[in-house]
């Protein structure tokens, strides 16, 4: 059996793809077992900091260009 030379790259990327199609299929099969189980996460029930953010750029605001970059 021949492949075409048009063929060649289809017939390698298909085979590639196969090829990582099994080795991903196969690890996934063996990652419970191999792996560590899932911990239960719990939500922190500390309060967050509620401090407030520094200013941003708000989108749609007039642009002014930085003429002397020492000044910031």
């Amino acid at each position: 059996m021949r492949i075409r030379e048009e063929n060649r790259n289809v017939f390698l990327l298909t085979t590639v793809t196969l090829c990582c199609v099994v080795v991903a299929g196969t690890l996934a099969l063996f990652e419970p077992v191999l792996g560590q189980g899932a911990e239960k996460q719990v939500a922190d029930g500390r309060p967050t900091d509620a401090s407030p953010q520094e200013p941003v750029r708000v989108v749609g605001a007039r642009f002014v260009p930085n003429i002397n970059p020492r000044e910031r």
